[in-house]
């Protein structure tokens, strides 16, 4: 076992002839005849504990010892005295944070278990320190482990194929198909609820990078600072509650990709620091001076029209052209109608193994009645709709029920469909005497959904002669 370190300081050599003798076969000793030297020495040697006395020339054993202090604050230091000049004792042993004082003569047998006990204290205090270090290692190893844990969780809803086959989503898939290769800054736009996040894992997860972490973080749900040490991370003092370094998305992301959503919602201070990450590949952690360097794929994400933020001043115009290099509209759910079916299928299947549900479809009234919606929260909404309808669904196959919306969700404001629906009726209704039977038939909808049609239309039949002969 490597033994310890001992230096002794002394201007007396009898006393560092007497003390070396003393300890020579427990410890590796060391002496200096003063401060000067004792300082030389602890530059070239690894040193576990000074004993210095105090009454020496020009630096004095008390002065020795806060210096050992400032060099190395896990040294043990002893200081022997001869004096009982208490003042003074008490001034050296605060100053030098001194573990003991000894006073001359000493007993051989006390100073060795003193020294001993010592040494223990050392050894002690350098294992909590390694623990310390393990323990903090182990916190960012979990950190680390659980963001990649919950991308995994989220990967499959969020890395399932994408459901499209209108020709504004075909659109979509040709433009992600030619960035799926390389690693170019991509800018998502689009309402919420439209996909972007399940875009930006899907753009990952089959690129370059796919190895890696993709880790999202909205921009919008932080305050300024939280959202500045998330990102970039920060050095321990920093700010009140920064109790250890930490590491930001930009240092656990690195090699992967970094969705930023809702970036408009990004200050002005965190926006000229992003860029310098897209200009330089560097940023530095809050309350360090030095650059960390970081290979980061940047995905951005809004609901917003950037370029009429930067002309309104709320989004830097040399940010939106480093974000803008590969740009992505992903189109509401109300110009792609041609895909809800699809959708709703996949839904349904996703919900049905999630809820244990024996639901097997959904009826025609039921999808005709999805098809006719105008979906403002887009395909989030139509998830949740689906979700609702299979809990609420007692039969084989999900029917048209109160699970559905009201087509009118915007009073004042129908859409054009809703006003063709309304006009047919009220056609039909002339036509065919108010026979709703009949009128439903022609629709292709079962009499229930008419009759709720016709309360969200606030439309009141003249008669119901019933079923046509």
């Amino acid at each position: 076992m490597k033994r310890h370190g001992l230096l002794i300081v002394d201007d007396e050599k009898e006393i560092l002839r007497s003390l070396t003798l003393t300890f020579a076969d427990d410890y590796a000793v060391f002496t200096a005849s003063s401060g000067a030297e004792a300082l030389e020495i602890l530059e070239k040697q690894e040193i576990a504990l000074v004993i210095a006395d105090q009454r020496m020339p020009v630096m004095t054993g008390a002065e020795l010892l806060e210096r050992v202090f400032q060099i190395n604050s896990n040294i043990i230091r002893i200081i022997l005295t001869g004096y009982t000049d208490t003042a003074s004792l008490i001034q050296a042993i605060n100053k030098g944070h001194i573990y003991q004082y000894i006073t001359k003569p000493w007993e051989r047998q006390d100073l060795r278990i003193t020294v001993k006990r010592a040494v223990e204290s050392y050894e002690l205090a350098l294992e909590n320190q390694r623990l310390l270090r393990e323990l903090q290692a182990a916190n960012e190893r979990l950190k680390d482990e659980n963001i990649f844990l919950r991308s995994e969780v989220r990967k499959e809803w969020q890395c399932a194929d994408i459901i499209g086959q209108s020709p504004v989503m075909q659109k979509v898939f040709s433009l992600v198909n030619r960035v799926l290769d390389n690693s170019a800054t991509v800018l998502l736009t689009g309402e919420t609820g439209t996909g972007k996040t399940l875009l930006a894992c899907y753009i990952h997860h089959h690129g370059p990078r796919r190895d890696k972490l993709f880790i999202e973080q909205n921009c919008g749900t932080l305050p300024e600072m939280l959202l500045e040490s998330e990102l970039f991370g920060h050095k321990r003092g920093a700010f009140t509650g920064a109790i250890q370094d930490r590491k930001g998305l930009f240092e656990v992301a690195d090699g992967g990709t970094l969705l930023l959503d809702e970036i408009c919602e990004m200050s002005p201070v965190l926006q000229v620091k992003l860029l310098q990450v897209l200009q330089e590949g560097r940023f530095r952690r809050v309350g360090e001076n030095e650059f960390r360097q970081t290979d980061v794929r940047i995905i951005a994400a809004t609901n917003k029209d950037l370029q009429t933020e930067v002309q309104n001043g709320r989004f830097r115009a040399d940010l939106f052209y480093r974000v803008n290099v590969f740009p992505i509209h992903i189109p509401p759910l109300r110009e792609r109608v041609s895909d809800i079916r699809l959708l709703a299928e996949y839904c349904l299947n996703k919900y049905r193994r999630k809820l244990n549900n024996q639901v097997t479809g959904f009826s025609e009234d039921a999808l005709r009645s999805l098809c006719d919606y105008d979906y403002p929260g887009n395909v989030r909404e139509l998830e949740n709709l689906i979700e609702r309808a299979l809990i609420l669904s007692a039969g084989p196959q999900i029917e048209a029920g109160e699970w559905l919306p009201m087509l009118t969700m915007h009073p004042g404001s129908m859409t054009r469909l809703e006003r063709l629906e309304r006009a047919e009726i009220e056609r039909l209704l002339e036509c065919h005497q108010g026979n709703l039977t009949r009128i439903a038939r022609e629709l292709g909808i079962s009499r229930t959904t008419l009759w709720r049609r016709l309360n969200d239309y606030r439309i009141q039949p003249d008669k119901d002669p019933g079923v046509s002969k």
